[in-house]
């Protein structure tokens, strides 16, 4: 694998099968790192699905490993979870209901609920079950065709934002209520991984690695200057823009 690091992180580049292995290795590493109950945050689209359909394809090589793990996503939408377009209801029903892990460790926001209340409702379920202080162990981020991550989008009210709350329901024009990890959860976190393949994804690549620095309109850029150690994993076709090749 290609490995540098930037402004923005460590960066590995790699064949995509070579990506998936280390991302579940890093979920192995939190596990051994936090213990058991290690807190996992997946993300949403297309590219966690295959993350998913290829671990559960490779056995039982994943299943403790996955039954050890406390699960949640990193932003939710806000629909049903039986819905195709629930982050958590994707990968529970891809990945944590194949490998068998219990529902206690299982953390879905509370979507049945108004965003505002969604959003306080998880954070006080956090706080009681995981701890006020703690953030996720490994949380998994994606990166949008617009340079948004999780669900913070261009020009977010929550980017920038002295906000000590590490969740927040927000309100996307266009796209309607998100809820979704806030600057100071990624903070909170002990690592964060971004996990971006395939060529539609080139072009927020090379804006966020080698544009101007402007979180607000390329939100991913504010992982710079968060606290937490942040791992980019590309594919060489995500990469195939950036002038570091």
């Amino acid at each position: 694998m290609i490995e540098f690091n930037n402004n923005y992180g460590k960066v590995l580049i790699g064949e995509r099968e070579e990506l998936f292995a280390c991302s579940m290795k890093m979920i192995e590493q939190a596990r051994e790192e936090a213990g058991v109950g290690a807190v996992i945050g997946l993300s949403g689209g297309s590219t966690p699905k295959a993350l998913y359909q290829w671990a559960v394809a490779r056995g039982s090589e994943f299943q403790d490993l996955c039954r050890d793990c406390r699960w949640t996503v990193s932003d939710e939408r806000c629909v049903s979870l039986e819905s195709d377009d629930s982050n958590f209801g994707t990968a529970d029903r891809l990945l944590l209901q194949p490998f068998s892990v219990p529902r206690a460790n299982k953390i879905p926001w509370p979507v049945e609920l108004s965003p505002p209340l969604a959003a306080e409702e998880f954070r006080k379920k956090w706080s009681e079950d995981i701890g006020p202080q703690k953030g996720f162990d490994l949380c998994f981020l994606g990166l949008g065709d617009d340079c948004h991550t999780a669900s913070l989008f261009p020009r977010s009210s929550l980017i920038g934002l002295r906000e000590t709350k590490n969740f927040a329901a927000v309100e996307v024009p266009g796209k309607g209520w998100r809820l979704t990890i806030t600057e100071a959860g990624l903070n909170a976190c002990r690592q964060v991984v971004v996990l971006a393949v395939g060529r539609g994804k080139a072009e927020a690549l090379k804006r966020v690695f080698e544009g101007p620095v402007d979180p607000h309109e390329k939100p991913a850029q504010m992982l710079g200057r968060v606290s937490a150690p942040v791992i980019w994993l590309l594919d060489h076709e995500s990469a195939t823009g950036l002038d570091r090749l």
